[in-house]
């Protein structure tokens, strides 16, 4: 009987380190951390966090405590290494040398949290414009690394990332196809960016208020589009699950029409080169005349992620829009969680958009600001 062989591909095995510039603490940036890695079906097998005492150029930390650090790794036979230069308030990413040294060091890949978003992003992109945007981030991103040593993370794409290592590619022939195909992909979104302004200027037309439902990534906005206009959008408990704007007509009440929007989740420090290439995507919440802002009331980091939140929407001068703010998952938490959080977030609604509580107080105020609007 010939022998059967596993084919699919085990899980990564992540040592996760968070660099704190102040004391070492479980704050969000640690968490969000955790989280993006889940999403990406990561193994964390550690997570240590350590401050900030000397800053290195070669390592962006002391020589001595990456080395440390590189021997744990491999102590624990992880497959890789996961740097977060951005927990507390120090605000850094990992530059292209240093990831290179790190991966001299260690023998393991090296990735930091802006290439844990762009790989998410690159797993979750199933229409059109959405792989343009992303791939646009990735090369834009994967240009000044390219001896970096890559790690297939994405098990459900297949090999989606190159697994060549260092001295195996022909650096300027791949730099010069890479920055030809960047270009080509601008055009291309250029082309899919005119197209959504012309969808845009047909809904102004018809003169129907726009409600874009905002929030940070994994607050059940999805959810809420799905609930209200039976819609059948992808929803996970994961980051990131939606990546296109999906526009539907809903009816709050009879008579009266509005267009909802779902947009793609935010995230602190979105890496620069997602912003840029999700602009027209991001754009559906700025020219929007009604914001849903759809908060996890059962996330200990509600408060950072609301933070988070306004400030994507201040880049975007959409923060003066008429907002009705949501408490969503009431269902996971006690009453005086709620009641300190009504205090926190006065003139918010508390809802369970999985029960459908507090929903009905949703349709009204909408009602209540779309006939303002266009009144």
């Amino acid at each position: 009987m010939p022998k059967l062989y596993e084919t699919k591909e085990k899980p990564k095995r992540a040592f996760l380190v968070s660099i704190f510039n102040g004391d070492p603490s479980d704050e969000p940036g640690a968490r969000e951390l955790q989280g993006l890695c889940q999403t990406l079906d990561l193994i964390i097998i550690a997570h240590e966090k350590i401050r900030l005492r000397e800053k290195n150029p070669k390592f962006g930390i002391g020589s001595g405590k990456a080395e440390e650090l590189s021997r744990k790794a491999e102590e624990l036979e992880a497959d890789l290494i996961v740097l977060n230069f951005n927990a507390g308030n120090f605000d850094a990413s990992l530059t292209p040398s240093q990831q290179r040294n790190w991966e001299k060091l260690s023998s393991l890949p090296v990735v930091d949290r802006q290439e844990l978003i762009i790989r998410i992003f690159a797993d979750r992109a199933n229409t059109r414009e959405a792989e343009l945007q992303v791939k646009l981030a990735e090369l834009t991103y994967f240009l000044p690394r390219l001896t970096h040593k890559y790690i297939d993370l994405s098990r459900q794409r297949g090999g989606r990332y190159g697994t060549k290592g260092s001295g195996e590619t022909k650096f300027e022939t791949d730099r010069r196809k890479i920055e030809k195909r960047i270009t080509l992909l601008e055009k291309e979104i250029e082309q899919v960016r005119k197209q959504r302004q012309m969808q845009r200027q047909q809904r102004q037309r018809s003169n129907i208020p726009v409600c874009a439902i905002v929030g940070y990534t994994n607050t059940g906005k999805s959810s809420l589009l799905n609930a209200f206009t039976g819609a059948n959008v992808l929803v996970e408990n994961k980051l990131f699950a939606t990546l296109d704007a999906v526009t539907r007509r809903f009816q709050p009440a009879p008579g009266f029409h509005v267009l909802l929007t779902d947009t793609v989740g935010f995230i602190r420090d979105l890496p620069h080169s997602l912003i840029k290439a999700f602009r027209s995507t991001l754009e559906e919440a700025a020219l929007a005349d009604i914001l849903l802002h759809v908060l996890d009331a059962s996330d200990p980091d509600i408060e950072s992620n609301y933070e988070t939140t306004l400030s994507v929407l201040r880049e975007l001068e959409a923060h003066e829009l008429p907002t009705i703010t949501l408490l969503n998952k009431i269902d996971l938490i006690q009453g005086e969680v709620l009641e300190g959080l009504l205090n926190r977030f006065p003139g918010s609604i508390a809802v369970s958009v999985k029960s459908g509580a507090g929903l009905d107080a949703v349709r009204e105020r909408i009602v209540y600001h779309g006939s303002h609007e266009h009144s």
